[in-house]
């Protein structure tokens, strides 16, 4: 599936294409299952484009499926493994990718964002960035891991240092990063408190083993109700402006937020004064690393956790896809099968 120009579903076009073929160092994978991310909503406008996108473009960040060719230099994997993709390439020779750091290499390269990604019937990648899938996984729920997965596993552990024992609070708590932020923080012994908008959202969340609130103006009451008057140590946002005020004052005495996100805007407003005489920390996520791409699948591939998905498209009903990743009407990942 083709973008050939920024707009709507009109600029989406099902084209052949010749397959591609794998360089010395890169391997073909025959996609079984991508996700839909923000990202390819946001270039399909002109939103915002990654440095290097260039028009017809294939859009497909998160990708599972089975390799089919690799390169003369490729030793990590072979013909029929069972693989999944994680999207960020960096130059590999940098001192930021030295430092492990690849998803700030000033030459970042990113699967579906700025190179042919998912969204077609086979994919060319680096073989340093593709990883072995067990055979108990299924690779449509491995699908659904690479970008969501990593970003949660980063925001939680990485940088939010969650630790037994303390509160969390995750806004949007149906989202696929919400989804994830919620099990792995549970996995790691902390308590969780997601605030969602609607019964069955707040359903799923409190399944995942979340306590659950509505977003309101008793939300801030209700969550120092459930922490003994303190309020959370730890807070993770990805929704921003709409968000801010609740998760800036539902935060304890030298409690800290994560923030990974602007779906609901860029721009908010805040009291100097109340965060540093309550010493809180303000923390930006920034980008995952290699790191915690493996560590998130070995958490992952150890059991215990699950994706939900949303909705499943063919990838001929791609533009059905955009339109309900757009609705915001979700709870976990929409995924495409070409």
């Amino acid at each position: 599936m083709v973008q050939t120009d920024f707009g709507g579903s009109e600029v989406l076009r099902l084209r052949h294409l010749p397959d591609p073929e794998p360089g010395a160092a890169e391997v073909v994978i025959r996609v079984h299952t991508a996700a839909l991310n923000r990202l390819d909503l946001l270039q399909r406008r002109g939103a915002v484009l990654l440095p290097g996108f260039q028009l017809p473009h294939v859009a497909g960040m998160d990708v599972a499926g089975q390799v089919t060719a690799v390169g003369p230099q490729v030793t990590t994997v072979r013909p029929g493994d069972r693989v999944l993709v994680d999207p960020t390439i960096g130059c590999g020779t940098c001192p930021t990718c030295k430092n492990g750091q690849a998803g700030h290499c000033a030459a970042l390269a990113v699967v579906g964002g700025n190179r042919p990604g998912g969204f077609a019937e086979y994919v060319a990648v680096p073989a340093t960035v593709v990883h072995r899938v067990p055979a108990h996984v299924d690779l449509t729920d491995a699908a659904a891991l690479p970008t969501a997965w990593s970003l949660a596993w980063h925001a939680v552990h990485r940088v939010g240092a969650v630790r037994p024992g303390e509160w969390m609070l995750v806004q949007a708590g149906t989202s696929a990063v919400s989804i994830a932020a919620i099990q792995l923080a549970r996995r790691a012994g902390a308590r969780v408190i997601a605030v969602a908008r609607t019964e069955a959202k707040r359903a799923v969340a409190a399944d995942l083993g979340a306590d659950v609130l509505d977003l309101d103006d008793r939300t801030v009451d209700e969550v120092r109700d459930r922490t003994d008057g303190h309020g959370v140590d730890l807070v993770v946002d990805h929704v921003g402006t709409a968000t801010w005020p609740t998760s800036l004052a539902s935060l304890r005495t030298g409690g800290r937020i994560v923030l990974l996100g602007n779906t609901t805007g860029d721009q908010v407003k805040f009291s100097l004064s109340d965060v540093y005489r309550r010493g809180l920390r303000l923390l930006g996520a920034g980008a995952y690393t290699p790191a915690d791409f493996a560590d998130m699948l070995d958490a992952y591939f150890t059991g215990g956790l699950r994706v939900i998905r949303a909705a499943e498209y063919p990838l001929a009903e791609l533009p059905e896809a955009y339109a309900r990743q757009e609705s915001g009407d979700l709870i976990g990942k929409i995924l495409v099968r070409p």
